[in-house]
């Protein structure tokens, strides 16, 4: 097996709220709360959750583009949090984001080689041929034009600007890359593309990826394990087939049956759940998921479940869990 690249030890991020003209601080937006998980070296780990449930805040801890409140970061053995920023600014190298937007993320006043070749500006001691050369190269591997690099992003289309982000994130050849909802703002078409853009650059340069998205139904052909997050709690990891054929919570089996059928006249087994999600600046006590839960019993709103291994390579953070003894059955639920 391979070795741990990324460990992230009961990592949390506290939002303060402030109020009055004193600007008092009179509460938190739990963000991230006390999460753990590790990445092996040359895995992709799909983090997928409702908006909101702080997935991205979690990426951005993780690269350090945001401080913890509490909890550690070890990434290739060193703890990113404690670096001084000249150490920062030289791991910056190992580790790579590429962002949602692939318009926004992209300086509209720098012609494409600037974008791409900035890093390489940056953090190496390349000339401007050495680095122009290195921006085609790129290009090529991403499947883009090079002969195209004197043009400026908007004249790209939008599944053309995320790979002139992707190529912009490679250009150091890092060790991992945090990809925030990165085909999430792309065509379908597009989206698939894209993904196999990422396994094929995985596969030729090892690189080690966190795969940011909303949907189970997205992360599936590129993810090796999964994390499920909700309400800033890790609720299920495990490998990515096992974890689709038996979800062990609820809230996993939920997401899955949102995941639209190949057939329109194949039935949908659809859990509906019921209620808004709760505010993160006042969480529910107990299991977070227990207002919604169809499954709930007192105990879920007294007691927070811990995320155990309950099986070989599966964790869940449930009082009952989907198909375990003593736990919740989906064939008693009525689905629609």
């Amino acid at each position: 097996m391979a070795k741990n690249l990324v460990e992230v030890n009961n990592v949390k991020k506290y939002f303060p709220i402030h109020k009055g003209l004193l600007n008092r601080v009179v509460g938190n937006v739990k963000a991230v709360d006390d999460v753990s998980l590790t990445i092996r070296e040359g895995e992709t780990f799909g983090l997928v959750g409702e908006s909101g449930c702080g997935k991205s805040t979690l990426g951005r801890v993780i690269l350090r583009l945001q401080s913890a409140t509490d909890g550690s970061v070890v990434i290739n053995g060193r703890d990113v949090h404690s670096l001084n920023n000249k150490e920062l600014n030289k791991m910056r190298e190992d580790m790579q984001i590429i962002f949602q937007d692939p318009f926004g993320s992209l300086n509209p006043r720098f012609l494409v080689k600037d974008v791409i070749g900035e890093p390489l500006k940056i953090h190496t001691k390349m000339s401007a041929k050495e680095i122009d050369e290195r921006v085609v190269e790129l290009m090529k591997l991403v499947g883009l034009d090079p002969t195209r690099r004197n043009r400026y992003p908007h004249e790209f289309s939008g599944g053309q600007r995320q790979r002139i982000g992707i190529a912009r994130a490679i250009a150091l050849k890092p060790k991992f890359i945090v990809a925030d909802e990165a085909v999430s703002a792309l065509d379908v078409s597009v989206q698939s593309q894209v993904i196999n853009l990422l396994m094929k650059l995985q596969k030729e340069m090892g690189l080690t990826f966190l795969f940011i998205a909303h949907g189970l139904n997205v992360v599936r052909h590129i993810s090796d394990r999964v994390g499920v997050m909700y309400l800033g709690k890790m609720v299920e990891v495990g490998e990515t087939e096992a974890l689709y054929a038996s979800p062990l919570h609820p809230y996993t089996a939920a997401l899955l049956s949102a995941i639209p059928k190949p057939s329109p006249t194949k039935k949908r087994n659809r859990i509906v759940l019921q209620g808004d999600v709760p505010s993160p600046a006042n969480p529910p006590s107990g299991c977070r998921f227990h207002t919604r839960c169809p499954f709930a019993q007192e105990k879920c709103s007294q007691v927070e479940p811990k995320l155990e291994e309950i099986l070989p390579g599966r964790q869940v953070a449930c009082h009952f869990p989907i198909g375990v003894e003593g736990g919740s059955d989906l064939s008693k639920l009525a689905t629609k």
